[in-house]
Formats: C-alpha cells, sequence, structure tokens
C-alpha cells in the first residue's frame, strides 16, 4: 500500500495519545505548521502545533482522532465498557465531532511534562509514577528483585529449627530412602503450589496484598477474604512461635551455664519478648532495613550449613566417636538406608506429619508482592529456586548425616573395645566401640535417634550451629511479622469485614501499614505470653495449607472456566496437578491434625458465609463469574436440544413494567410465582429518538438491575428503543429470551385512563394484546384499585417533562429525557411496599375459570398460593353451569382438579351466570361506551368503513348490537364478583378475547373495564394460548 506523502517535521517528544479537546481546538484555531494537501485523507479536522499529534501524522499520514496503543490507555481498566483514559470514545469516532464542555481533558503543558502519561490516582500512585519526569518530590519506594525479594526470603522462611534439630532424627527413624520420599513428598505439594503461585501472579499486574490478593482476585471475595484474615492471623502467631523457638533455645544455653534469669518458664517470656520488639523495630526502620537484616541471617545459616559440611570431612575425635560419629562409611550409610521404628511418632505419616511444616514458607516473597520490582516475574522465579535449594539442602543433609552417625551411641569414653571382641553387638564393634548395653537398655543419649543435637556435634564448629537455629528462627519470625500486616493491610482496604478499615492506613514511600504493624505484635505479645504453643502450632500449620489448597484450586478453577482473561505468562503449570496439589494439601491437613483441619474449615466456612451474606461491592473478574458464564451457557444450550413437555412448563413471564420502580406491585407479582421457579424479564420500551434514547438505556440499565436486586426480585431487565410503543413491544415480544429461556407469557397492567387517553395509544394498548396472541404468547393483566404507577410519589427520579397524555399506566411507555435520572439514586431509592410483600392470612384467592385457556388461569394462582405469604388462603374455584346439572358439573371439575393435583378443594358452580343484569349496570354500560360510538344508523359496510377513516376504534351500531350479549355477560360477571369475592385477598378470572379485526379497541376495553370495577382486591385476567399448560399423565 502506498504511503502518503509526509513532510519533514522537527522533532518532537510524543506522548501517542491525541485527546478530543486537541481536535477541537484545531477546529477553532485555525491551520497549524502541517496542512494536508488537497483531496488527502482526514477526519475533518485542522492539525495543531501540539507535538501530540506528530506521533499520529507518522503513524498514519493523516491527523486522526484515533490514537496510537499506548499502555495507560489499559492499566486500571476495570469493567466491561469503562471509559479509558485519553482513549476517545465510540461516538467520538463514529459521531459528527462537537465540542463538549462537560469532558474533561489533560493540559497540554502535562502532557508535554509527562510524556503523556496522565496523573495517577491515589491507589495506583506509586505505582504508576515510577519513571516519570516532573514527580521528584514523591519519593521513590524501595523495591527488590527477585533474588533479595523473594527467593532468599522464601528460603529463610522455609529453613527453621527442624532442618538443624529434627531432620537428622527423622532420618534415623525413616531410613534414608524414606526420608527422601518424605522431602519429595512435602515438596511436590510445595512445588505444584509454587507453580500455581506463578501462573496466577503472572496473569496480571500483581499488588500488594501476596496470597490474599492472588486468592480473592481469582476466586473471588468470598474465599479470599476469609483466606486473608487467617493467613494474616496464622502469620501473627506464627511470629510468636518462630520467637518462642529462638528463646528456647537461649532459655536452654542459660541453663547449661547455670545463668537462669527467673526461671525456664518466664525465661522464655522475657526473652521473647524483648526478641520481637527488636524484630518490630527492624520492620518499622523501613523494608530496606528489613531486607538488610534478612541478609546477614541468610549469610549466618550459609555460613552453619558449610560448617556442617567441612565437619563431615574431618577426621572424627575420639569425644565424637563416643557420641556416634565416625566419618563416612559405607557401611552406616547402608544400615541408616533402611526404617528403624522407635516410638509413639515411629510410623511414616507421624514422620512426614513432624517434617512437612519445614517445607512450608514459600509464600514469604509472594506476601510482599506490593514491594517488588516486577512480581510476574520475581514471584515464580524467586519461589520456584528457593523450593530447589531448599529441598537439596534437605536430601543432602539427611544423606550426610546418614553416611557419618549410627543410630546410637552411649557418648561414654570407655565403651571403646578392641575390634572384634566377644559380646559386642552393633556396627559400633567394627569401629572399636561398644554400645551394647545402652542399646539392649535403651538408655542411649547419643546417636542419630536420641541426640536431636547431632548437627552441632559433627559440625566443624558447633556455636556455628547454635548461630543458625538464631537465624532460621529469627529470619522466620521477621518475614512472618512483614507479611502479616501487608496481606491485612490489603484485606483492610478492600472492606470485606467490619472494623478493621482503621489498620490499613499506610505510612511512608512504601505505605507501610504501622497499625497494622502494631496489631501483630500485640497478638505475637499475647501468644509468647502463653509460652505453650503445641494445641496452637496445628492450626497454623493447617491454615497455611487451607491457603495452599486455596491458590492450586484457583489454578485449577481459572484454567478450567477457560475465561479468555486468563493468559499467564508462565506456561509450566496444568490444571490436574493444580487439582492434584489442593487434593494432597487437604488430604494433609487431617493427616497432621484432624481436629485442627476441621477448625480450620470451621473457620473458612464461617468467615465465607458471612462474605456471602453481605455481598461487598466489588468486582474483580474473578474464575467464579467466569465459571458461572461457562454453566449458564452450558446448561442453556443443553436446554435447547431438549424438547418441551407439558410436566415442565413453566410461565416465563415478559412484564411490561417500563421503569421497574415506576410499577413495584405489578413486578413483586409476577416475582412472588416466578421466584426460583421461571424466567421473568422486566421489558421498557424507550420512545423517541435514538440517538437520544440510547445514551438513556445504557445510563439506567444498571440502576434498573440494581433495584431490582435490592428488592430481592429475581428477574432481567432489558430495554428498546423504539418509535413508538406497540412497534417496541413487538421487538421485546420477538427477541427477549435465549433459547429455551423464552417468555410465554406478556404481563401488563391494566390501562386505566383508556377513555381519556389519546386514541392512538388505545389502539396501541389493545393491539399489544393481539400481537401477543398472534405470536403465541398467554396474557396476563393486572387491575388495582388504586393503579399500578407510582411516578407521581417517586417526583424526585421522575422527569417533569413527561407527558400527561402518555401516562404510563398502559404497561410500559417512557419519555423521560436522558440525564435527568440518577442511577444510583434510582438503586438507593426507599422502596415502596406492596399488597404482595404483606402476610395475607386467612383470606381466599378466587379463581373464576369461565374458558378453557389450557389452564393457565389455575396454574398462577396455585403458583401463589405455594408461597409462604400467600400460603394461608384458601383458593375457590368458580365455573359456570346450567342450574340444573349443577351436581354434575361440580363432580365433574372436582374430578378434573383432583387429577391435575392442585390441592383445589372448594369449587362452585355459578348457574346464573346467563342472568340479566340489573338495568342501572346495563345503563353504566351504555354510558361507558357512548362517547366511542359512530351512531352510524345501521348503514351498509362500506360506509361505515368510510365514516370510521381515521378512527378504527370507533364502535358502528352493527357491532354494538352483535355483541350485545356479550357486553351484557362482563356486566353480570362483575356483578358475581362483587357478590362473591369483595373481601378475596386476589381475583383470577378468564377475560374474553376481542376478535382482531371485528372488535374495536374502545369496545374491548369496555369489556375488561365493566368485568373488573368497583372491586376492591386486585384482579387477574388471564387467558392463556389455548395450549395445555396442565395434565394429569405421568408421561
Amino acid at each position: 500500500m502506498a504511503e502518503l506523502p509526509i513532510p519533514d517535521l522537527p522533532p518532537a517528544r510524543c506522548s501517542g495519545r491525541f485527546t478530543i479537546s486537541t481536535l477541537l481546538a484545531m477546529e477553532e484555531g485555525g491551520r497549524g505548521p502541517y496542512t494536508p494537501t488537497e483531496g488527502s485523507s482526514c477526519d475533518s479536522v485542522q492539525p495543531t502545533h501540539l507535538s501530540s499529534s506528530t506521533l499520529c501524522t507518522r503513524t498514519f499520514g493523516y491527523n486522526t482522532v484515533d490514537v496510537v496503543p499506548a499502555y495507560e490507555h489499559y492499566a486500571n481498566s476495570k469493567g466491561v465498557g469503562d471509559p479509558r483514559k485519553g482513549r476517545p470514545s465510540l461516538a467520538d469516532l463514529h459521531s459528527i465531532l462537537k465540542p463538549d464542555p462537560g469532558r474533561l481533558h489533560t493540559p497540554v503543558s502535562d502532557l508535554q511534562q509527562s510524556n503523556g502519561l496522565p496523573e495517577a490516582g491515589p491507589e495506583a500512585g506509586l505505582e504508576e509514577a515510577e519513571g516519570e519526569p516532573g514527580r521528584d518530590s514523591v519519593p521513590e519506594p524501595v523495591r527488590f528483585g527477585w533474588v533479595k525479594g523473594v527467593m532468599i526470603r522464601c528460603m529463610l522462611n522455609i529453613w527453621g529449627v527442624i532442618l538443624y534439630l529434627r531432620l537428622p532424627w527423622i532420618t534415623a527413624q525413616a531410613g534414608i530412602a524414606l526420608t527422601w520420599l518424605i522431602i519429595l513428598m512435602s515438596v511436590t505439594v510445595t512445588t505444584i503450589t509454587g507453580l500455581s503461585i506463578s501462573a496466577i501472579s503472572t496473569n496480571g499486574k500483581v499488588k500488594s496484598g501476596g496470597t490474599y490478593f492472588l486468592i480473592s482476585r481469582s476466586l473471588g471475595p468470598e474465599l479470599g477474604g476469609s483466606i486473608g484474615l487467617i493467613f494474616a492471623f496464622a502469620n501473627a502467631v506464627a511470629v510468636a512461635m518462630h520467637t518462642v523457638g529462638f528463646a528456647e533455645t537461649v532459655r536452654d544455653l542459660l541453663q547449661e551455664h547455670n545463668s537462669l534469669i527467673v526461671d525456664p518458664t518466664n525465661d522464655i517470656r522475657i526473652i521473647g519478648v524483648i526478641t520481637v520488639t527488636v524484630l518490630l523495630g527492624i520492620s518499622l526502620a523501613g523494608m530496606e532495613w528489613e531486607a538488610k537484616a534478612q541478609i546477614l541471617f541468610f549469610l549466618v545459616i550459609l555460613v552453619s550449613f558449610i560448617n556442617y559440611l567441612v565437619g563431615t570431612v574431618i577426621p572424627a575425635t575420639t569425644e565424637k566417636q563416643a557420641k556416634g560419629f565416625f566419618s563416612y562409611r559405607a557401611d552406616i550409610f547402608a544400615q541408616n538406608f533402611v526404617p528403624n521404628w522407635r516410638g509413639p511418632e515411629g510410623s511414616f505419616f507421624g514422620l512426614f506429619s513432624i517434617f512437612f511444616p519445614s517445607a512450608t514458607g514459600i509464600l514469604a516473597g509472594a506476601n510482599i508482592s506490593g514491594d517488588l520490582k516486577d512480581p510476574a516475574v520475581a514471584i515464580p522465579k524467586g519461589t520456584l529456586m528457593a523450593i530447589f535449594w531448599t529441598t537439596m539442602s534437605y536430601l543432602v543433609l539427611s544423606a550426610t548425616i546418614g553416611a557419618c552417625v549410627v543410630r546410637d551411641a552411649s557418648g561414654s569414653l570407655n565403651d571403646s573395645v578392641a575390634m572384634g571382641s566377644p559380646g559386642c553387638e552393633g556396627l559400633a564393634c567394627s569401629f572399636g566401640w561398644n554400645f551394647t548395653a545402652c542399646t539392649q537398655q535403651q538408655s542411649c543419649r547419643y546417636g542419630l535417634s536420641n541426640y536431636y543435637q547431632s548437627m552441632s556435634m559433627v559440625s566443624g564448629f558447633g556455636p556455628l550451629i547454635t548461630a543458625g537455629i538464631f537465624g532460621a528462627t529469627l529470619s522466620s519470625a521477621l518475614a512472618c511479622l512483614v507479611s502479616a500486616p501487608k496481606v491485612f493491610q490489603c484485606l483492610c482496604k478492600d472492606q470485606l469485614y467490619p472494623l478493621i478499615g482503621f489498620f490499613g492506613k499506610g505510612y511512608g514511600r512504601n505505605s507501610e501499614p504501622i497499625r497494622g504493624y502494631m496489631l501483630t505484635y500485640v497478638i505475637a505479645i499475647g501468644f509468647i505470653l502463653i509460652a505453650e504453643l503445641n494445641a496452637i502450632a496445628p492450626i497454623i500449620s493447617n491454615f497455611f495449607l487451607c491457603s495452599y489448597a486455596l491458590i492450586n484450586f484457583s489454578c485449577f478453577h481459572a484454567s478450567i472456566t477457560n475465561s479468555p482473561g486468563w493468559r499467564p505468562s508462565f506456561r509450566y503449570y496444568s490444571k490436574w496437578t493444580a487439582l492434584f496439589g489442593a487434593a494432597v494439601s487437604v488430604v494433609i491437613m487431617f493427616l497432621l491434625t484432624w481436629w485442627a483441619a476441621l477448625i480450620a474449615f470451621g473457620i473458612v466456612i464461617f468467615l465465607l458465609g458471612y462474605v456471602l451474606y453481605k455481598k461487598p461491592d466489588v468486582n474483580w473478574g474473578s474464575s467464579v463469574q467466569a465459571s458461572s458464564y461457562n454453566m449458564a451457557l452450558s446448561y442453556s444450550v443443553g436446554l435447547s436440544e431438549v424438547d418441551e413437555h407439558i410436566k415442565n412448563y413453566r410461565p416465563q413471564c415478559l412484564v411490561l413494567t417500563g421503569p421497574p420502580n415506576f410499577r413495584p406491585a405489578l413486578v413483586d407479582f409476577v416475582g412472588t410465582f416466578t421466584k426460583n421457579l421461571s424466567l421473568m424479564l422486566c421489558g421498557n420500551v424507550l420512545i423517541g429518538p435514538r440517538k437520544q434514547k440510547m445514551t438513556e438505556s445504557q445510563l439506567m440499565a444498571d440502576g434498573h438491575t440494581k433495584w431490582l436486586m435490592k428488592r430481592k426480585i429475581k428477574a432481567f431487565y432489558t430495554d428498546v428503543v423504539a418509535e413508538d410503543l406497540r412497534s417496541g413491544v413487538q421487538m421485546l415480544i420477538q427477541a427477549a429470551g435465549l433459547g429455551k429461556m423464552r417468555p410465554n407469557i406478556l404481563v401488563l397492567g391494566y390501562k386505566r385512563n383508556w377513555r381519556t387517553a389519546s386514541p392512538q395509544s388505545l389502539e396501541d394498548y389493545v393491539g399489544i394484546l393481539h400481537d401477543a396472541f398472534d405470536f403465541k404468547y398467554g396474557v396476563c393483566l393486572m387491575r388495582m384499585k388504586e393503579g399500578l404507577n407510582v411516578s407521581r410519589v417517586l417526583q424526585a427520579h421522575v422527569n417533569p417533562t413527561f407527558e400527561a397524555a402518555e401516562h404510563p399506566e398502559n404497561g410500559t411507555g417512557s419519555r423521560a429525557a436522558p440525564g435527568t435520572v440518577n442511577p444510583t439514586a434510582l438503586a438507593s431509592e426507599q422502596q415502596a411496599s406492596t399488597i404482595f410483600q404483606s402476610e395475607q392470612g386467612k383470606k381466599t384467592i378466587d379463581i373464576y375459570w369461565l374458558f378453557d385457556d389450557g389452564g393457565l388461569t389455575l396454574l398462577i394462582p396455585y403458583l401463589l398460593g405455594r408461597k409462604k405469604r400467600w400460603g394461608k388462603c384458601k383458593i375457590r374455584v368458580f365455573v359456570g353451569g346450567q342450574i340444573n346439572r349443577m351436581d354434575e358439573e361440580r363432580k365433574a371439575i372436582v374430578s378434573l382438579l383432583s387429577k391435575f393435583r392442585l390441592g383445589f378443594h372448594e369449587v362452585h358452580i355459578l348457574p346464573d351466570i346467563n342472568q340479566k343484569p340489573r338495568p342501572e349496570h346495563i345503563k353504566r354500560f351504555d354510558e361507558l361506551i357512548a362517547p366511542f360510538r359512530l351512531n352510524d344508523g345501521f348503514k351498509d359496510e362500506a360506509t361505515v368503513n368510510e365514516m370510521r377513516q381515521g378512527c378504527p376504534w370507533k364502535i358502528s351500531d352493527e357491532e354494538v348490537d352483535k355483541n350485545r350479549a356479550k357486553s351484557l355477560r362482563q356486566v353480570r360477571l362483575n356483578e358475581i364478583l362483587l357478590d362473591y369475592s369483595r373481601d378475596a385477598a386476589l381475583i383470577a378470572i378468564t377475560p374474553p378475547i376481542g376478535r382482531k379485526g371485528r372488535c374495536p379497541s374502545s369496545l374491548y376495553m369496555a369489556w375488561l373495564e365493566t368485568l373488573s370495577q368497583d372491586l376492591r382486591p386486585p384482579i387477574i385476567l388471564t387467558r392463556g394460548n389455548q395450549e395445555n399448560v396442565l395434565t394429569f399423565y405421568c408421561q
């Protein structure tokens, strides 16, 4: 494609954006330095002298409102359809460009100074402002890479006292082979979890909040909130655990030198409080000082580990031989390769439960995600490398110490014997030592099976191992002391739980949660003072495992939903391994401590239930949302493959509510019998110019949906823009629904003002009923004595320009101008109460099943009667009959109803239905139709049609005469309704049908008016589509 000629332009720094205000300035400011030649393609605007147009000109060869792709257009994007910073809207591109003073733009000077990046909001402040010139006043936060921020931190948290004090003992019990199996099984779980963390953390930008952020943004606030709270608490208590481990080691050293401060228990408390206070000071000094302290601990542990490895190759002294250390020997390795179970913990899963907590700690790096330079790179790389190197250290330690130290030794120098001495049993005999006596008496104090300090004994310099224990405990305590407030701060900011927002405030350039640090400090002090954490420790381990299970499940769930938004850049994961990791984590929870697992699950379920009940107003695009869509789509498509059957018939209603808050009684009536049963669609026709009404439609749809949700109505809201009411309803009837989830009943309010409304609106209203029957819909009209429309009460939300002639009692028309209704105010407005929200007591629901419409007249009251508020009402059925056959007809109807299994037992036959009504009522009907009569004097049809030209609603004398009997029937029925059902809770009646083209709309409305007038209870005029909705067959 040939490029358009582009003249030389002075070099300029361009932001890559082109705002609407810039283009408007071009139109007003005239020509700039570059003017397109005649015939060149332009968007009807002139270029400007601004440098921001340069990139567009260079890229496309002409000036355009369109902008090139840029980072800031996608930053902080939330919901679908949200406006993006700097990007023109579709209307800007598609419609005629006009100045809009209400639109806000970034000033030109700011664009030039900030390289085109708009100023970040307070939430994104530090993240979006990095690297921007002109922001020198904001101190740059401390950010860490993958080594310092994640790998070292995770390794320090994974290493603990078990590495020094328990791994040699586990090797003696399980043997080298099974110890390796225990290590590899534990690492399998943590590795799978690490892969899941890597996938989740690379699926978009990760902010602060660590584990809570990853789970909540993946599975939603319900599970994320519960895990975030217990994970933050578990970290706070873990600070106390690791500190007590350190304090116990120091206490033991003081005991060896007879230098106790007070007594063994209180010494732990004193040392623990002092230690955690010092750690708090390091944390409050800032992340930079905390990171330096962690590096110091890391170096101490490395030196201690090297010291141990050096000690294994140094020839054993006599003292060390007496304690069971003989340097590397193949026969020692062979003996320690197989298990030798001892004591109550002497089983594979018993030892596994002891070792597994030492493999945890892989979330330490992810928990400070907000302090990482690039979390998407640092978390996967650092976490997996930490798992690898700590695993290697565990494997090397178990193999080396298992090849150097025998299981039992007395520690006495007097037990040395000549090799091959009689009566000597055991492997040590071949090395000149006789440990037979203490082995048989099970009194040996040394050896792998008896001496926890075997690593210190083997090492080249014992105090360095003690220093390593100090480094491992203090580094883990410090990591937990930092993790808990960081996770808790993010949870506080999301405001999922009450009374915790106070702790979410951040201070300084790193937004340090100082209040969260103090809370963690108080919790840690509380558990340190207990000085007995044996009952708490299993619960904490289960909390961490619970987090692992949910992280793995998050990865699996996000993968299985096939959401287009699940695009992690880390590819080395599998949804099935993630599911396996989740299942194994749950199994391990019960293997460790079954009662602690039940407590953990109980707390999670309680917190989950609270968030589900409160339903916080957050939208994080979780995989639960994607799963809901997948399930709905799958079931909807599957439903289309199933043939319909009468037994599964459900009344699916298209309710012409207009704005739903205008007709709450109509909404409540249909919502009552469709709730948890069938489809309900609230339809609204916006009458007016499409361009104007589309804006109103987009503005109000969300507000109406929230109004329905607040009223606890399970319904959808949909609207259409049309030139008139009838054509809009025709669109709704034809297009509403999806597959088999389509409406089959049209519900609308009775048009009370039909006598004073414009004739065309009358024609449209009756035409809508005809259209519904044409499309095989059932029809349900609702009339209440006080009316349905409460819009006059809601004047704060109603446009004053609403036309009185189009009073929306017809059920759906709306002419409100855009911008006059606030969606937020609509959703939060005071809800109007209706009769369908109150208890009905022991009243009656009266059904007048006058014509066989397929059973819809019976079905709707039956469904209504199943609801709690209407459950005490007695349902009575009235049918027409002949006075001389009343018993036979009653038995026939009772028999039919019993086969339908509706539970209607009270049946009344109306023998006087054909009696002539009272004269005054006949006169009232004649007066009702008088203004609509043509008064043609029984002229021929051609003359009548000519007189009716332009007024088809008029009633000819011949039509009055032909329909006289039908008209009198409606008058008589009204008299019967007043006699029998004056005090009913609800009346349901089968209305007559006016033949299309033969019954004028005014005559038909007169019938409905006469039938339902003067009645106090709500009256439901229901007419099915003449197809069965009830059956008494089982197939």
